[in-house]
Order: structure tokens, then C-alpha cells, then sequence
């Protein structure tokens, strides 16, 4: 054995995982799989993101309208973030081992936002609730959490149903 490889072997590695989440029932669910699954196992740190997409200004009549909505659904996302955070804490996570994210921002897709902060935040694993949608939307519309599966690199992706 190489001298201080035994000292290499017995450090952990801070795994950090992003939990992308919005109001859907499987979102709440993949929250509390991560609080079932990892609460109180060392060695996690969890990001908690919310993405609130910026409206084009043509959906609204003033820029104050459209000011106050970005401010509601802002506070809305802050606001279920930090009761995620208080669960996953009560299920035996550090404090300072929660973070949160509430990003209001234009995106071409959420799974694109969703994969851009994973990048920027060095996480090594992705989770996110399936929206349930049929396969007509998905086709119409896209599917976030297949998105999400099949383009995310460097990282695993747990689509939590």
C-alpha cells in the first residue's frame, strides 16, 4: 500500500445533490425520498432549487404587473424551499448542509436551467420528481425529467414518481 493512501481511503467525499422542485405532488415526493433515504447519513450536502421562469414582458399590461407576479411566485418558491429544508433537517440533515436556490431566470427548457446550475454547482447527483404528464404532452411539450435523464453528464439523475 502506497504511504498515506490508507489516510486517503478513510476520508469521504461530500457528496452534493441538487433536488430540482416545484408544487407537483411527485416534487414533494422526491424530497422526501431524499429526507427517508439519506437523512442522517454523513457525507451529503443538498441543494435545494426552485425555478421560477421570467414571463416575456408581452404577457403582462404593465411592468409593474409583471414586477409583482415574478415577486408573488418568487416568495411562493422561497417559502416552500425553506419548509423542504426544515423537513430534510427534522430528518437528520445539518443546517449547513441545506442549501437553497430560488432562480428567476429565462430559460430555453427548466431541464436546461436545471442542468446549468448542476454544472455550476458541481453537484453529482440530480433529483427531481416525474410531472406525470401524458404522452402527448411530452411529445408536444417535452418532459423535463426525460430531459433532465438523457442529457444530464457527469452526474446520476434520480426521477423520483
Amino acid at each position: 500500500m502506497e504511504k498515506g493512501s490508507s489516510k486517503r481511503a478513510c476520508q469521504i467525499k461530500e457528496r452534493h445533490l441538487l433536488v430540482a422542485l416545484d408544487r407537483t405532488e411527485n416534487a414533494k415526493r422526491a424530497a422526501l425520498y431524499v429526507a427517508d433515504f439519506l437523512g442522517g447519513v454523513p457525507g451529503f450536502q443538498v441543494t435545494l432549487l426552485s425555478i421560477v421562469p421570467e414571463p416575456s414582458e408581452d404577457y403582462f399590461e404593465t411592468g409593474e404587473e409583471r414586477k409583482a407576479w415574478i415577486e408573488e411566485h418568487s416568495k411562493g418558491a422561497e417559502k416552500m424551499l425553506r419548509d423542504y429544508r426544515e423537513v430534510l433537517i427534522q430528518s437528520g440533515f445539518r443546517k449547513d448542509k441545506v442549501g437553497m436556490r430560488v432562480e428567476v431566470r429565462k430559460c430555453p427548457s427548466i431541464a436546461d436551467c436545471i442542468l446549468e446550475d448542476q454544472k455550476k454547482l458541481g453537484c453529482c447527483t440530480i433529483v427531481l420528481g416525474r410531472r406525470g404528464i401524458s404522452k402527448r404532452e411530452e411529445f408536444l411539450h417535452g418532459s423535463t425529467s426525460s430531459k433532465v435523464l438523457h442529457c444530464g453528464k457527469n452526474c446520476a439523475v434520480w426521477v423520483i414518481e
